[in-house]
């Protein structure tokens, strides 16, 4: 399984911009990372539990037999569970400890750090941010894919791709100290082009992607 290797290790957390906006201390409940990285998953990789349900199914078109039918619903559980299962392994692994831990959040224009005490973070810049989703309650901020090229080859690359497990942050409006950090953020997320840009608003930053 491909490790969510953006959250890899651990660094002293740089000293913030003066205008960075600081959030509550929030830890991310590993049941609604679960749920959500599971509906993420089968949101856009509902089509891998087809194949083999259809593929397996196919030979009963030509000699019918239940045993067909039954092979191809088996094994089609099976990768469900499967895939299921390597989502919510995430959880239990030590790379991904980083999304668990009780941190405060300090963005500014250059980054986001996540901050575990006053010597203690993780710094994650930008450009690591793949989209942003903004829910009623909470921004949900999906970390870019990690690049394998030149650590697996062939048909290792292609299925580290397509079983990725999504790795985000999820930051609570809640924790925001007051309306006009809400605001400050989401004014940061539409210059670098997450969000959509209001009238008036300047052009994204360089390297900045639309959600």
């Amino acid at each position: 399984m491909q490790q969510p290797n953006n959250m890899r290790g651990r660094q002293v957390a740089q000293q913030p911009s003066p205008l960075a906006i600081r959030t509550k201390k929030y830890q991310l409940d590993k049941d609604t990372y679960t749920k959500m990285a599971l509906t993420q998953v089968w949101k856009r990789d509902w089509w891998q539990a087809v194949i083999p349900l259809v593929v397996l199914s196919l030979p009963a078109i030509f000699w019918f037999s239940w045993w067909w039918i039954a092979a191809a619903v088996l094994v089609t559980v099976l990768y469900v569970l499967l895939r299921s299962a390597q989502v919510t392994g995430v959880t239990q692994m030590e790379q991904s400890k980083a999304l668990f831990e009780r941190v405060s959040y300090e963005m500014d224009q250059r980054q986001v750090l996540l901050r575990l005490n006053q010597e203690q973070g993780m710094r994650l810049t930008w450009d690591m941010i793949e989209t942003v989703r903004r829910d009623k309650e909470a921004y949900v901020l999906y970390l870019k894919q990690p690049d394998m090229t030149g650590q697996v080859a062939g048909w290792r690359a292609w299925a580290a791709k397509v079983m990725y497990v999504p790795v985000f942050l999820h930051l609570p409006t809640r924790i925001f100290n007051s309306p006009n950090d809400l605001r400050l953020f989401e004014s940061i997320l539409r210059r670098k082009g997450f969000l959509p840009a209001e009238a008036g608003t300047p052009a994204p930053d360089a390297g900045g992607k639309a959600a």
